[in-house]
């Protein structure tokens, strides 16, 4: 093999290039000693084969040249080297900031209490959204452990009590994203800051950070965006804010990450991307889980919906190790068992039938589905991943056999990508539905997929006393709440997507409410929908929320 070339890029991601008398630019001569250089691909010419080497530098080395972006680049005149450069480097370019990070290292860490920051926006604009008295004392008494379930919390206001369970609202995922988000916007006052797509899934959050200047640049379906917050037709438009982004531009990466594509298109331009990064540590679990799945040669399946950013997130860094899989439940699960037990005559056009648009490039179903692993979006339910993962198990002992299931499925930490944040959610949710309720309410954004479980839980549970809100807005009196039709699993559009329903199924006295929220329902939303439900009662009979608070923290 011949000798390696060496590339240094800067924490902007800008390359760094010499340019020659006749005006063309070429690589740079690079020292190799003293650097930390990792394989970035290879080069395969008439000359023979080169690896590509790629080493991360500070603006301010000691270096020959100038720093230059991957599209500043494709204006110029180059040599024929440093374009053939490109051209094999641009599918690896991705990987160009998260380039030395070990096995155990993340993007993000959850911050620890003392490193919490809730004070950057928490201030007179946003206070009444994110500041709750009552759902910190709530926390308080009952979270005793972040990860563990506890006993629900009991707020008798006379008139009408409320049972809200230990753990609800926001995830330390959603915690951290709120943070970076509004602590870049204070802190560059002079920048456009930007967010890739939605912080999270609610629009309270959404646009409040709007009001202070922060603005988006996809819809949540990866739609690009105009100034003006219109919908472009095409990603060519050149009104578009992806297409009028600068260098000067900070761009966040929100708490579901990104795909490999959109990370490229950020690194063409030049834009520092790992420190704007606020992928939830919990989602990059699942991506580190599906890569040592597919280095020990398994397809991976993933469970979620392929619309939703996560799972594009997840199906794209998947795919960048081996053959990835998305798989939306488990009908699809059902279908997937089909085309595993199919003859080989007949296998690839059922594949094609069910599952069109939703594999990786190159998915043959004749090999690729010899050995799989199963990961999932972190907001869905447990139960319903494990149950896949157990259908699954069952077709694979039927095809191969009880003693090779383990070759052919993983199964040394089924469910180990399951988020724990989702998960004591659901946890709490299920020990509060045992007490005597009338009915339930579950507080969230339309398209927040977390909240949208939570609800299941406590339709199946209550059916149609069991309502799906954005805000206390959607509670205009006792007999009218207006409930979300959440889309999951629909064959067709409904006629609407909500509709009026009454609070509770028949008249109660002294009736017992469930209150949970989504993990991008901020805290003021709760007591805000707490404060609505109580002003439909006679005053003199809701006790002040003062006396509420005394009390409960004595009985605690």
């Amino acid at each position: 093999m011949m000798d390696p070339i060496r590339l240094l890029f800067n924490s902007s991601n800008h390359l760094l290039v010499t340019s020659s008398d006749d005006g063309s630019y070429t690589l740079a001569q690079v020292e190799p000693e003293g650097r930390n250089w990792h394989v970035l691909s290879e080069l395969q010419s008439a000359k023979g084969r080169q690896s590509i080497l790629c080493a991360l530098v500070s603006e301010e080395c000691d270096v020959t040249g100038e720093w230059h972006t991957i599209d500043r680049l494709k204006d110029l005149t180059l040599s024929g080297d440093l374009r053939q450069v490109l051209q094999a480097i641009d599918e690896q370019l991705y990987r160009i900031p998260y380039l030395g990070m070990g096995e155990n290292e993340y993007i993000y860490r959850f911050r620890t209490t003392k490193e919490r920051n809730r004070s950057v926006y928490i201030d007179g604009q946003s206070e009444a959204l994110y500041q709750s008295a009552l759902c910190l004392a709530i926390k308080e008494a009952r979270r005793t452990k972040e990860k563990s379930s506890g006993e629900p919390a009991v707020l008798d206001f006379g008139a009408v009590s409320y049972v809200i369970p230990s753990h609800f609202g926001f995830c330390l995922g959603v915690q951290n994203a709120i943070e970076r988000a509004y602590e870049t916007v204070a802190q560059h006052p002079n920048r456009r800051v930007f967010m890739l797509s939605e912080l999270i899934h609610n629009p309270f959050v959404n646009e409040d950070l709007l009001a202070r200047g922060l603005r988006y640049l996809q819809t949540d379906k990866g739609l690009p965006l105009r100034a003006d917050g219109s919908i472009a037709t095409s990603a060519d438009d050149p009104t578009t804010l992806w297409n009028q982004l600068t260098e000067e531009d900070i761009v966040i990466i929100p708490a579901f990450g990104a795909t490999n594509e959109d990370k490229a298109r950020l690194i063409r331009r030049g834009l520092s991307i790992r420190e704007n990064d606020a992928t939830c540590m919990l989602v990059e679990k699942v991506w580190k889980a599906a890569r040592r799945y597919a280095q020990e040669g398994y397809t991976v399946l993933i469970h979620g919906k392929s619309e939703h950013e996560e799972t594009k997130a997840t199906f794209s860094n998947s795919s960048s190790h081996g053959p990835a899989l998305m798989l939306r439940n488990m009908e699809h699960a059902r279908r997937l068992a089909e085309v595993i037990q199919a003859e080989t005559s007949e296998k690839k056009a059922l594949f094609e039938a069910s599952f069109a648009g939703l594999y990786s490039k190159g998915f043959d179903p004749l090999k690729d589905l010899e050995r799989i692993a199963v990961v999932n979006q972190t907001t869905l339910l447990r139960n319903e991943t494990l149950t896949i993962i157990e259908y699954l198990r069952d077709v694979i002992a039927c095809k191969y056999g009880e003693s090779e299931v383990a070759e052919h499925l993983w199964s040394k930490g089924k469910g180990d990508t399951l988020c724990y944040a989702t998960q004591v959610n659901q946890d709490a949710l299920h020990k509060a539905v045992e007490q005597s309720i009338d009915a339930a309410l579950v507080v969230g954004g339309k398209n927040s997929s977390n909240t949208y479980q939570l609800y299941r839980v406590c339709s199946e549970r209550f059916g149609e006393a069991a309502h799906y809100i954005q805000s206390e807005d959607n509670l205009r009196s006792l007999d009218s709440v207006r409930h979300y039709i959440f889309p999951y699993n629909l064959t067709a559009a409904p006629a609407t997507v909500e509709e009026d329903r009454p609070l509770f199924k028949q008249v109660v006295d002294k009736p017992r409410i469930l209150l949970t929220g989504g993990a991008s329902c901020p805290d003021g939303i709760i007591q805000q929908v707490i404060h609505r439900i109580n002003s439909f009662f006679p005053s003199d009979q809701i006790r002040p929320v003062q006396e509420i608070l005394a009390a409960f923290r004595s009985d605690t």
